[in-house]
């Protein structure tokens, strides 16, 4: 039983090491610091085990099965598990000034703040509304990923990563534009 339980965790740590930057990226994208990084890939591994540890039985045989998608939905998964830990503990997201994107003065300008969480909650709710089979494509590549990244993580051809994405930006388009929130586009 042992020699099984080295197997399964050498080709566990094999699967965190071939998608770490896949986990890292995620996180990033969620602006968690070095050390919250370090705590969604830990999650992972974690949601990895329980998720296959079947105490030697076909589960962990399926380890090596794990697709770039199933880790990527895990690391979503778990880096915003913790930020509402963290939000309902009451504690701030620790974004070092190097990390941070945004200039100080915007960050400091409370209405502005408000603005965005307001919109980023309409975003949210117009994503919602869309078909299911759109949603997770759209999220993605709002979140960042070129078409390409998301055929190759969710296991698609191109073509049908194209034509969910499209029609996924036409559906958030207009309900936006019902929700009275207009789209400026950089075509």
């Amino acid at each position: 039983m042992s020699s099984v339980l080295d197997a399964f965790s050498s080709e566990l740590e094999r699967i965190v090491a071939r998608f770490g930057g896949v986990v890292r990226r995620v996180a990033r994208r969620h602006r968690l610091s070095d050390g919250d990084v370090e705590d969604v890939l830990q999650e992972v591994r974690i949601r990895l085990w329980r998720a296959h540890s079947g105490g030697g039985g076909r589960e962990s045989e399926q380890i090596d099965l794990v697709s770039a998608s199933y880790v990527y939905r895990t690391a979503v998964s778990a880096a915003i598990d913790l930020l509402r830990r963290r939000r309902a503990r009451g504690a701030e997201l620790t974004v070092t000034l190097d990390e941070a994107e945004e200039p100080i003065s915007d960050a400091a300008d409370p209405t502005r703040s408000v603005e965005q969480s307001e919109l980023a909650t309409q975003l949210a709710q117009a994503i919602d509304a869309i078909t299911p089979s759109r949603r997770p494509v759209l999220r993605m590549y709002l979140a960042g990923n070129s078409r390409e990244e998301i055929a190759a993580l969710m296991g698609w051809s191109e073509a049908k990563t194209r034509n969910l994405l499209y029609r996924g930006l036409s559906d958030l388009r207009e309900r936006l534009t019902e929700m009275g929130i207009q789209c400026e586009t950089t075509r």
